[in-house]
């Protein structure tokens, strides 16, 4: 059985392959029973779709593979807190857990709505957090 860390260097992987087509690194990954059911990252410029965040993209493919919209049995990894959009629809799949690596001090759901999250859901937040901080400091900085 692989640990938080493993799914989050697999989260990282995506978010590389959306720094490599210019899109804001993020990747996510949803587990399911110890199985990689989702592997995501942000597509906002390529779909010109503001709702294309990671999260949102791995929450549909998993409730594609499961044959269901609730994922109270799944983990999501993400390498960046979620925003206030993702917080939510995290929350109507009912998500099992939520782990993510950096915090997002400027757009996180924390600072706007602590509480969007359904309230079985249980957080891990920090997994490999340096690492998933420095792919988005390297990208903006690349950007300016």
């Amino acid at each position: 059985m692989a640990d938080d860390s493993f799914y989050m260097k697999q989260a990282l992987q995506e978010a590389r392959k959306a720094a490599g087509i210019g899109e804001v690194p993020v990747g996510a990954v949803v587990v399911c029973r110890d199985r990689i059911i989702a592997r995501t990252h942000n597509l906002t410029e390529t779909l010109t779709d503001v709702t294309a965040h990671a999260e949102m993209q791995a929450i549909t493919a998993a409730a594609n593979a499961l044959g269901g919209k609730y994922l109270n049995t799944c983990t999501l990894y993400v390498t960046v807190e979620p925003c206030v959009m993702c917080a939510g629809a995290i929350a109507w799949a009912q998500t099992g857990r939520l782990v993510f690596g950096a915090s997002d001090e400027k757009r996180g759901y924390r600072k706007y709505a602590p509480e969007a999250l359904h309230p079985k859901t249980e957080v891990v937040q920090g997994v490999l957090a340096e690492e998933c901080a420095q792919l988005m400091k390297d990208f903006f900085k690349s950007k300016r």
